[in-house]
């Protein structure tokens, strides 16, 4: 019965991949993400129902548009099965199945659904269009707010360490709109520190921490690797140039999903 359970849970995972892609590219360019029908971003033909099967219709169509022939990134198959591989590992790991299937695991694995859909949706945009897109960062406040307070309220959860957490969000909201009326443009910086607050509210501030670490690890060497190809090009570019093309987001959000995994996996076994 639990391989059943896992096969659903894996089906519904892939169900928020192909639901992350289609998000992805169509909230930063202020596109509806629910109302407006899927469509070949190539030939903008709607597509049915039989090209939208996560995963198979993509093996069925052989990573080709049915209508314009044009080929489909294959980033979109990886994220589908990834998405349903994390949906299963998850709830694996948190001991969701059918013996332990109640109201409040369900509950539970719910909100952790929510945060990862605000890591994905994050952290692919961020990579997608170095950019921390501000909807996204206010439906993680609001889902961290929900959160805190099923947390104080069901689970008897310390009330005052989230009081610290709301008032470290009311801070660096502030200091976003201080920067948008000064500079009229969003703060990349604070869009981070948005992030960070919500990764500590949903995994924990030892999770974050290591996740910010080997984060700094990732970057170092992705800086490293970058300026010895360029010198191999002979094409010197500076410290700053190399960061601005940095996806700070992708990566802290990648490794803090990562930790989550590892944590949990420690926990059990």
């Amino acid at each position: 019965m639990n391989i059943f359970f896992y096969v659903i849970l894996f089906i519904i995972g892939t169900l928020f991949g192909s639901f992350y892609t289609l998000a992805v590219y169509r909230i930063p360019k202020r596109q509806d993400i629910t109302h407006t029908h899927s469509y070949c971003p190539n030939c903008n033909h709607k597509l049915g129902f039989l090209d939208l099967i996560p995963i198979i219709s993509y093996i069925f169509l052989g990573g080709k548009c049915r209508y314009c022939k044009e080929k489909i990134r294959i980033r979109y198959l990886i994220l589908e099965l990834l998405s349903g591989l994390l949906f299963v590992a998850i709830g694996y790991l948190m001991k969701f199945n059918m013996e332990t299937l109640t109201a409040l695991k369900v509950v539970q694995y719910s909100f952790m659904v929510l945060y990862i859909t605000f890591i994905v949706l994050l952290s692919g945009i961020d990579k997608e269009n170095k950019k921390i897109d501000k909807l996204v960062s206010f439906y993680g406040i609001v889902i961290s707010i929900v959160y805190m307070i099923y947390l104080c309220i069901v689970e008897q959860a310390n009330i005052y360490r989230y009081g610290i957490y709301l008032i470290f969000y009311i801070i660096v909201l502030i200091l976003d709109t201080i920067t948008l009326k000064r500079y009229a443009k969003n703060s990349y910086v604070t869009g981070i520190l948005l992030m960070i607050i919500t990764m500590c509210i949903f995994t924990s501030e030892y999770i974050t921490a290591n996740a910010i670490i080997y984060t700094l690890l990732v970057i170092f060497f992705y800086m490293l690797l970058y300026k010895i190809k360029e010198r191999k090009n002979r094409n010197k570019k500076t410290d700053k140039q190399i960061a601005d093309r940095l996806s700070i987001g992708f990566f802290l959000g990648t490794c803090n999903i990562i930790m989550t995994l590892l944590v949990l996996w420690v926990i059990n076994y």
